[in-house]
């Protein structure tokens, strides 16, 4: 079974040869890795260039051009996938383990799982050792989608299939793009999904959805209006409660 891995780019010289090298580590073989580079004016494109030569191990496709934000380039590498399972693996984020792929595509060989789920975690990019929140995905039904919960996004792997069926990323949301497509695939197309109790993804602080008070008040209008427009009863407030939620997810 093929995986393809969209890793979407854009000035991320700094982080991406982490990226790439944990998709090289990885012990499952037949990994499609998708690069969609926005046009970056540093060395990323020179990264990119180096990996997709010298990578034997899987096949790599990579474009660099202009786009319209890191949705755009998800729906990019979505249309040239050629795996059974696509999942998204960005610049600044890296496999936690070695054996990620292998041990997510296992869920699979049931024909009636639509996707797969697990963990992820937070750290800064100086103590790369250090876990500063552990987002578990163990609690995830779609009854909490209301309430603004989803499973750890960068750790949603999901078959070709149902991304022809239901669409792609909405670029009309500025950062909330990533839940509406959750909240159309649970709640609407009723996908049967299998979590595995594992961290998956390793990501470092600092993510559009993730600082400052005015991401998270735009966050709040764009969740509350994915559950609008998907027929899911809900509103800021209870979505504003996942808060409470998450504060448990730190680490000291």
């Amino acid at each position: 079974m093929k995986i393809s891995i969209i890793t979407a780019t854009f000035n991320s010289e700094k982080t991406l040869q982490d990226t790439l090298d944990s998709v090289l580590r990885q012990d499952y073989r037949n990994i499609e890795h998708i690069i969609i580079d926005g046009g970056s004016m540093d060395s990323t494109v020179d990264i990119i260039r180096a990996y997709a030569s010298k990578t034997t191990s899987h096949s790599v496709k990579w474009v660099s051009e202009k786009d319209r934000g890191i949705y755009d380039a998800m729906n990019k590498g979505i249309a040239m996938a050629t795996g059974d399972v696509i999942g998204i693996l960005n610049s600044d984020d890296y496999f936690t383990s070695n054996d990620v792929v292998s041990k997510l595509i296992k869920p699979f060989s049931d024909e009636e799982i639509d996707a797969v789920y697990g963990d992820i975690h937070f750290i800064h990019d100086k103590e790369p050792e250090k876990i500063t929140r552990y987002y578990s995905s163990k609690m995830f039904s779609p009854f909490w989608l209301r309430f603004g919960f989803m499973p750890a996004h960068p750790s949603l792997y999901v078959r070709k299939e149902i991304y022809d069926k239901v669409g792609l990323y909405k670029l009309d949301y500025k950062i909330g793009a990533d839940f509406e497509m959750v909240v159309r695939m649970f709640h609407v197309h009723k996908i049967k999904a299998h979590y595995i109790n594992m961290d998956f993804v390793t990501m470092r602080n600092g993510g559009a959805s993730t600082s400052g008070v005015q991401s998270h008040k735009l966050l709040l209008q764009e969740d509350a209006r994915a559950c609008r427009e998907n027929g899911l009863y809900s509103n800021q407030f209870l979505i504003s409660l996942k808060y409470l939620y998450k504060v448990f997810e730190f680490r000291i």
